[in-house]
């Protein structure tokens, strides 16, 4: 398991996909994270009644997405673009699951185990059962009570039911989690900016899709046959070139071409 620490800010707020999107749509690029915020809650741009719920999903949303203005405006411009919703959700979902060791941790560390030994049904005790041994490890300290551990399994499930990884409103099962070709590509081209070669194909984040190295090797596959990257692969010796100089050009590519996957 990885080291960060875990908190218990998953019960304040599940996947706020409609909330997120919201406020992309509303982004205005020639503004800081700050001042975008602030123009949000002043609006209630999300129609909430209480202005306490509106500062804990800001908090929330500002941790996953808006970290830096540059994120935030290449997100903007997907939503703006009329993306593919599922295309969009996944990349969303990833970058949320970045912001929240504990939601990323859950998935790539115990539920993809589950996932490739063939298991179908995820219940409270599994999350609670991932909880206690993040309390073992000293992941969780002070250690929560039994209230606080059990709320955050229930929103450990109900948040990956809405990102769509889980399904079915009370027995949890792995959804079919697919990952449009487009999503592919943005994810990747993050990942290119941080390491290279077969590292790519084997780094831990493709697990928030339960993608194995042989998933993401055949991924590749259909993103050169589509001229999104030039792709080698020999054995060890993996060679991964974007015709892209930056994220900018990329989600620009992504939302003026089409592919069998259709628009992003």
């Amino acid at each position: 398991m990885r080291r960060e620490g875990f908190s218990t800010r998953i019960i304040k707020a599940g996947a706020l996909l409609e909330d997120v999107k919201v406020l992309l749509l509303r982004w205005d690029e020639t503004k800081s994270v700050e001042e975008n915020l602030a123009a949000a809650k002043k609006a209630n741009i999300l129609g909430k009644v209480s202005r306490s719920r509106v500062e804990d999903i800001l908090k929330i949303v500002r941790a996953r997405y808006f970290r830096n203005n540059g994120t935030a405006a290449h997100l903007h411009r997907l939503i703006r673009g009329g993306g593919r919703p599922e295309a969009v959700d996944r990349i969303l979902y990833y970058h949320a699951a970045l912001a929240d060791p504990l939601l990323n941790s859950f998935v790539t560390d115990f539920l993809y185990e589950k996932h490739r030994r063939g298991e179908i049904r995820i219940t409270v005790d599994d999350a609670l059962q991932f909880i206690r041994s993040a309390t073992r490890e000293g992941r969780i300290a002070p250690p929560w009570s039994e209230y606080t551990r059990l709320r955050v399994a229930r929103g450990l499930l109900s948040t990956l039911r809405d990102f769509r990884i889980l399904e079915g409103a009370v027995r949890k099962r792995f959804a079919p989690v697919s990952l449009p070709l487009p999503a592919f590509v943005y994810i990747a081209f993050q990942l290119r900016q941080q390491t290279a070669g077969i590292a790519i194909l084997r780094h831990p984040d493709w697990r928030l899709f339960f993608c194995s190295p042989g998933d993401v090797d055949h991924l590749f596959i259909r993103a050169q046959q589509d001229g999104y990257v030039r792709y080698e692969a020999l054995g060890e010796i993996v060679r991964i070139e974007f015709p892209y100089e930056s994220l900018e050009e990329m989600v620009h590519d992504l939302l003026t071409r089409r592919t069998g996957d259709a628009l992003v």
